[in-house]
């Protein structure tokens, strides 16, 4: 009898195992174990299961449960309470982390529990409909974004032998990536249990990855051979001695390769953040041929997701081959499908929008890496994917506040999407078609 119970249980148990070892096996694989970068991987996943948890009771609060016209309100008020006050701190949270070099596996840690404490508050929020709900939600966004800062500055630190920096950020990214759809439906349905749900699970996901944090190897805290990028691209500050007395540049980037990547990689950012907010009311009011609004949502939600994990497929297989070029035609690409979009209005074409951004935000991104890896010193390295992915929220930031101002107008509204993106390019094409040319590599001083 006893035998018995003991095969059952472990029937019962060998999926869970199973399923955790070959996960365990995925994340660990080509020396990433050794060097401490699948549990980096491990942890980013965290990071985006309790990251959708929120998004989704947020959207069901602020978004879903009222009519669209209240509905634009609400997003407004929440955009003005959490994201305008975002865009003034997110460019110092580069900063400060920069001066916290021996505290990473800390400052994770700390991002991971002051979101599981604040998903309680919101939940309590959420209950109550009091006005907690907004600096709440604001805290949240800045541990979110602390996390990523830091999260762009260990991986150098984490890299396996022979292993590139693009190849090393595409599996981070894609493991957040497939974390976020997995938890996604896993979160829909804890709402529908009720509103909080999905926070308590958040809490839970991030206590987790606070305990995770620690498991990080030791040499994550380490400064060792670094310092602070000083950002700036001129003659004086490039080459010769910072002086007594010399202002210091404020929060530029390194080079003109670098200059011109982190414009074209603002543009795609300020377009995602766009879509994001404009699809989400546009689709509300007038859902996709045939469905209802949540599926209209999550159809083009897909979409993007799916695109942007090609993306990063395809930037870890293209490594950091002509990164100038790589970026010139995904900015491009993206441009062409808007406008096509935009005179061609339709649901179709919405998906395919959804899933080309997606798609060009993901190999830009990771392009732009490996220009920061081929042009940036190892010293400061780290300091300038710090700043540079601090641009890139702010970026969002901004096209998130067009896109919920913008009047239901499909074919408009990708008019402007389309304008985003070609300022963008036109701005970037020159400069970075001549860094492809010359092949320049700057070699920017350290502060």
């Amino acid at each position: 009898m006893r035998g018995a119970v003991r095969s059952v249980g472990r029937a019962l148990h060998l999926p869970v195992t199973g399923t955790a070892r070959g996960i365990r096996k995925a994340t660990h694989a080509h020396g990433a174990g050794e060097s401490g970068l699948g549990k980096l991987i491990e942890l980013h996943a965290v990071n985006g299961a309790g990251d959708v948890m929120i998004t989704v009771a947020l959207a069901s609060t602020v978004f879903f449960s009222v009519p669209t016209d209240e509905a634009r309100g609400r997003v407004a008020l929440y955009l003005a309470i959490t994201m305008a006050p975002f865009t003034v701190l997110a460019p110092v949270i580069g900063p400060l982390l920069d001066r916290l070099p021996h505290g990473r596996r800390a400052a994770m840690a700390g991002a991971m529990l002051a979101r599981a404490l604040l998903a309680l508050i919101i939940s309590g929020a959420v209950a109550s409909g009091s006005l907690e709900l907004y600096p709440a939600a604001l805290g949240v966004l800045v541990a979110s974004k602390a996390y990523g800062v830091v999260r762009s500055a260990v991986v150098p630190r984490l890299l396996p032998p022979r292993f590139s920096l693009v190849k090393a950020n595409s599996r981070v990214t894609l493991a957040g990536l497939l974390a976020t759809g997995v938890a996604a439906p896993i979160g829909a349905g804890l709402h529908a249990v009720g509103d909080p749900w999905p926070l308590y699970g958040a809490f839970v996901i991030f206590v987790a990855g606070t305990f995770l944090s620690f498991t990080l190897p030791p040499k994550v805290d380490s400064a060792k051979g670094e310092d602070v990028a000083l950002l700036a691209a001129d003659e004086e500050h490039l080459h010769g001695p910072l002086r007594k007395g010399t202002k210091r540049p404020g929060l530029r980037t390194v080079g003109p390769a670098v200059t011109h990547a982190l414009g074209a990689n603002a543009a795609l950012r300020c377009l995602s953040g766009f879509l994001i907010f404009f699809l989400a009311f546009l689709l509300r009011e007038h859902p996709l041929t045939g469905e209802s609004a949540a599926v209209s949502l999550g159809i083009v939600g897909v979409a993007a997701g799916v695109g942007n994990a090609l993306g990063t497929a395809v930037g870890s297989w293209l490594r950091s081959r002509a990164p100038e070029i790589i970026i010139v035609a995904a900015v491009a690409l993206v441009l062409g499908t808007a406008i096509v979009a935009a005179l061609f209005f339709g649901a179709f074409l919405v998906a395919v929008l959804a899933a080309v951004a997606g798609f060009g935000q993901a190999l830009a991104k990771l392009s732009l890496d490996a220009l920061i890896q081929r042009d940036v010193p190892e010293l400061v390295r780290t300091s300038a994917f710090a700043r540079s992915e601090t641009l890139l929220q702010v970026a969002w930031v901004f096209g998130g506040a067009v896109g919920i101002v913008m009047p239901l107008n499909g074919t408009l509204g990708l008019v402007v999407a389309a304008a985003i993106v070609a300022a963008g390019w036109l701005a970037t094409l020159r400069g970075l078609l001549g860094s492809a040319r010359h092949g320049t590599h700057p070699r920017p001083r350290v502060a």
